[in-house]
């Protein structure tokens, strides 16, 4: 019988929402799970995400076509990526990396990979959530793409029909058909797409501290320490943190941003990089829009959720020690005011949010093992789609951790992939 078929203590590293459903998903198999954050679940970057599952987002981020709108996208002020100049020379290595992975037999196997998972997203998550009772958390809401110009059909029709190739249901949406499934939005909208099968969270944040409660009440544990270091001890490991060692049989890593910091030690290489997310939260007009509304042109996204209307946009990267840069919440203003029919709420009222999304240069996460010690696993890396990949992640690698075949070939998503060494022997 091997290790994990048996009950044993798992340490998880990181109680953000894939932290949290990947230690439901272990505890349920009988082991005795520690949680460790520095934050208290759901703190992280699972606090300020757009709050819907992005199950249509199948492309990578790197492809020929976004590389040729950079240089546009970073000019404009209101522009969805920037990079600051002061962090560029850190930057330029992983650049490299992406520019890279725009090559098109790349981006083919990314798609795959990403389509891979996120076709098994909003089941994995039904899964997690009548488990412990909640499935009010998930809502079926349907999403809707806009574009403002007319010069976007073209465009608006590729993409209808290459997501329709991919087994999405997507309904074609003319200016006046919009404003009668969205009267939230302004009139000066030209066509769009529709999602129906489309599902939101009611707010991302209480959906962790849900998974937490629940957790906690089948006798798991969460610990708010920093892990600092883990190191393989024979058949198991010890953690090192900020509040003294904590020996387990097995680890998880699911810190997100962090993540590579505790890589590094092990000896794998991985090129991981931190986009920092900004969002806005109107907290008196959660019922302005019906439903989450992404617009193709601004690169914005707009959810309506218990905790207010949510307005997150822009690619910053910038690492994790830079100061938030006030001008990103003075173009979400400016983004969500020309798209709201009523711009109410935009004002000091607004909450200003920014975080850390763990990118890496192929848009995939890392879902693996340690490739020579068996005791340490990997779950991080999943850029703008952590939350909608959390739950069917947290079954990949529970079948890792119990040494099962997972449900979905997890090549693509090796945390080797990035290293020469490991490519060679």
């Amino acid at each position: 019988m091997s290790q994990a078929a048996s009950p044993c203590r798992i340490a998880v590293v990181g109680a953000g929402v894939v932290g949290m459903t990947t230690a439901l998903a272990l505890q349920r198999r009988g082991h005795r799970v520690t949680v460790l954050d520095p934050r208290a679940p759901g703190e992280g970057a699972s606090y300020g995400n757009a709050g819907f599952l992005a199950t249509e987002l199948i492309d990578p981020l790197s492809t020929p076509a976004l590389l040729r709108k950079v240089p546009r996208l970073w000019l404009d002020p209101h522009g969805a990526v920037a990079l600051p100049y002061r962090y560029l020379p850190r930057l330029t290595p992983w650049l490299m990396r992406f520019i890279a992975a725009a090559r098109p037999a790349q981006v083919a196997k990314g798609r795959q990979a990403l389509a891979a998972l996120n076709g098994e997203a909003v089941a994995a998550w039904q899964r997690c959530l009548a488990e412990i009772g909640a499935e009010e958390e998930l809502l079926a809401s349907g999403y809707l793409l806009v574009w403002e110009s007319k010069r976007g059909r073209a465009a608006a029709r590729v993409q209808m029909a290459h997501l329709q190739c991919w087994g999405h249901a997507v309904e074609w949406l003319e200016a006046a058909e919009i404003r009668a499934r969205e009267p939230g939005l302004s009139g000066r909208l030209s066509h769009g797409l529709y999602f129906p099968g489309a599902h939101q969270v009611r707010d991302p944040y209480a959906l962790v501290r849900c998974l937490a409660a629940a957790f906690e009440a089948r006798g798991g544990v969460i610990r708010q320490t920093k892990v600092e270091r883990i190191e393989p001890r024979g058949e198991g490991v010890r953690l090192h943190t900020d509040a003294g060692e904590l020996e387990a049989d097995r680890t998880v890593v699911a810190a997100g941003a962090w993540s590579h910091h505790l890589t590094k030690s092990l000896g794998l290489e991985v090129p991981l990089e931190t986009e920092r997310g900004y969002h806005l939260t109107l907290p008196e007009r959660g019922q302005a829009l019906r439903q989450p509304v992404g617009s193709a042109e601004r690169r914005c996204v707009m959810t309506p959720m218990s905790c207010g209307l949510r307005v997150v946009g822009f690619t910053e990267l910038g690492g994790l020690s830079l100061s938030p840069r006030a001008r990103r919440y003075t173009s979400l203003r400016h983004h969500a005011g020309a798209l709201l029919a009523d711009g109410r709420g935009l004002d000091d009222t607004a909450e200003e949010w920014m975080g850390f999304r763990p990118t890496l240069p192929d848009s995939l996460p890392v879902i693996d093992t340690h490739p020579t010690c068996p005791a340490i696993h990997f779950a991080f890396g999943h850029q703008h789609l952590g939350l909608t990949q959390a739950a069917i992640t947290a079954e990949l690698v529970t079948a890792l951790v119990m040494s099962e075949k997972p449900t979905l070939d997890l090549a693509p998503y090796r945390v080797t992939r990035f290293s020469r060494r490991w490519k060679t022997e």
